[in-house]
């Protein structure tokens, strides 16, 4: 019985040395490439990071500008509707001009 469990043994050996020396191999050739490709994702993690906290500083500096020139104009809303009902008054009281209309010239006047 135990020689039969030595043989199992030396068979399973036998499969299982070549595919771990395989998978060796393997990880070996690739390992370069993973590295490569390791190097790749920081780098744009670090790009994507830098990208998003920028985004986040250039959104948050024209959300205050814009609640600023809101906070600016709103007091200014009554004046800028006085000063436009007046000159519409201005600008109604004016007489017509004539429209400018463009010379013609006739084949005698050359």
């Amino acid at each position: 019985m135990e020689v039969l469990f030595i043989l199992a043994l030396g068979a399973a050996a036998l499969v299982i040395v070549p595919l771990i020396l395989l998978k060796l191999v393997v990880f070996l050739v690739l390992l370069p490439f993973k590295l490569l490709g390791l190097l790749v994702k920081v780098v744009f993690g670090v790009f994507g990071v830098i990208g998003s906290v920028l985004a986040g500083v250039i959104g948050l500096v024209f959300s205050v500008l814009a609640v600023a020139l809101v906070a600016v104009l709103i007091p200014l809303l009554p004046l800028v509707l006085i000063a436009g009902g007046i000159w519409l008054v201005v600008r109604a009281s004016r007489p017509q001009t004539t429209a400018i209309r463009p010379h013609t010239y006739s084949v005698t006047n050359l």
